[in-house]
């Protein structure tokens, strides 16, 4: 074979386009929508946590949230508080950024608890101080109201996600009156707003949180079940 014809064969199959057919294919497996998509995923989701997460491949664990099937998500997990799961990455932009990006994406009851509850322990982490949360990612009104719409009032403040999610509201209520910025007052104030509609039961959510995002889901009924599962 000749240089002229060896390059002619590397131009086909470029380190690019092989990179393409790779990440096109875990695309199709992310989307788990078929049984063996499933088992794919619950695998890559395992070596993925025994790989351990750094600050180097954790937008991989970020982007496994969004695979809308629990097994997978249990096998990212496994016996970890899902709260803590993302805890020794610093919160950061990025971070914060698509954590509320996953909760404008999902629907109420539309997303396994566990990974909701893997998110609010980001943004629980990111505003310990409200302040300097703030500093890293301006929260708005419909961030705030995002996050508000993923609480169950029927579930009441025991609800372990519910707690969270009030517990971030008094963080970003607390901000009330102690900022010249008026969208920072705007949002604190919503979030104080949210969680006295949560707390009073003569009162609705969709009367302080847009009814469109109050549509709720249902995580199961569009979940495909393994086969198979892998045992270590």
């Amino acid at each position: 074979m000749d240089k002229q014809q060896a390059k002619a064969i590397e131009d086909a199959w470029s380190k690019e386009s092989i990179m393409a057919v790779e990440i096109n294919i875990i695309e199709r497996m992310i989307g788990c929508r078929t049984v063996e998509a499933v088992e794919a995923a619950i695998s890559y989701a395992w070596f993925l946590r025994l790989s351990g997460l750094d600050n180097d491949n954790y937008p991989l664990f970020l982007r496994l949230l969004e695979v809308e099937n629990h097994w997978v998500i249990d096998s990212l997990i496994e016996d970890k508080d899902p709260f803590l799961l993302l805890s020794s990455i610093h919160p950061n932009n990025y971070l914060i950024l698509n954590s509320y990006r996953l909760l404008t994406n999902w629907h109420p009851g539309g997303i396994y608890p566990k990974t909701l509850a893997i998110i609010l322990g980001v943004l629980q982490a990111a505003y310990s101080s409200p302040k300097d949360g703030y500093r890293i990612y301006n929260a708005s009104i419909n961030d705030v109201n995002n996050l508000g719409k993923h609480l169950n009032k029927e579930l009441g403040q025991d609800d372990a996600n519910n707690r969270c999610i009030l517990d971030i509201l008094d963080r970003f209520g607390s901000l009330t009156g102690t900022s010249e910025s008026a969208a920072i007052e705007q949002t604190a104030r919503q979030a104080n707003s949210i969680r006295t509609y949560f707390f009073d039961k003569r009162k609705k959510m969709e009367d302080v949180i847009p009814q469109v995002l109050l549509v709720k889901s249902d995580y199961i009924a569009k979940e495909i079940p393994p086969v198979q599962i892998f045992v270590d």
